[in-house]
């Protein structure tokens, strides 16, 4: 009965963890902590002395190696948390991954950080040269810009405050070229747009107008 009873529910879990596509800046505007870490150890732990299976967390021991935001609100990270269940939304970190890991995620009251699948995390390998510089300095300089999510043609702008992003449209991907190398940022026209590497001029910027 206690497959049942799993069963039943799984949807409605399945549902709970479903995350809404997001450009990398857009996943670390959203996030109140954002660092590099590495893995040192890990254990499932209850919050509140949860008995529930479903309350359950694995503790991660990090060793953080860069933090790119969240300076205001902890100057030293020791432990990360997410749920013990991917249907949950949990992630599995390696210890073994050597050159660590980008995290993204929140603050409880307490002080603790949780990440989850929604959030950006991401093993440093993973990244394009541009998406760590980007990280430094231009996702931040870009919160005040809008990254819309194309699906269909025709996708307009809404406004010069935003950037379309057009990977799911052109590649079926989340990943794509947009995601990997450009930042959406504010120009000194007030405009928003999709920018590339390298210093920034202001004829470098890219134009949905300009393949």
């Amino acid at each position: 009965w206690v497959l049942l009873l799993l069963s039943a529910g799984m949807e409605e879990v399945v549902e709970g963890c479903s995350c809404l596509p997001a450009h990398p800046q857009q996943l670390f505007c959203s996030s109140e902590i954002v660092i590099r870490a590495k893995i040192s150890g890990e254990k499932i732990v209850s919050p509140g002395n949860n008995s529930s299976p479903y309350m359950k967390m694995i503790q991660y021991e990090i060793k953080m190696i860069k933090m790119f935001k969240g300076f205001d609100k902890a100057k030293d990270i020791q432990y990360v948390y997410t749920p013990v269940f991917s249907s949950l939304c949990g992630v599995k970190l390696d210890y073994n991954n050597k050159a660590g890991y980008l995290l993204s995620g929140s603050m409880w009251r307490d002080g603790r950080i949780s990440v989850g699948q929604c959030d950006l995390v991401e093993s440093w390998d993973n990244l394009s040269l541009s998406q760590k510089k980007n990280l430094n300095y231009r996702y931040q300089i870009g919160c005040e810009c809008r990254i819309n999510t194309c699906y269909t043609v025709p996708c307009v702008s809404a406004g010069e405050n935003e950037c379309l992003w057009t990977d799911w449209l052109l590649d079926n991907s989340l990943n794509g070229e947009q995601a990997r190398q450009y930042a959406c940022i504010r120009r000194s026209d007030t405009t928003c747009s999709w920018y590339r590497g390298g210093p920034p001029p202001e004829k470098d910027f890219l134009d949905m107008t300009d393949p």
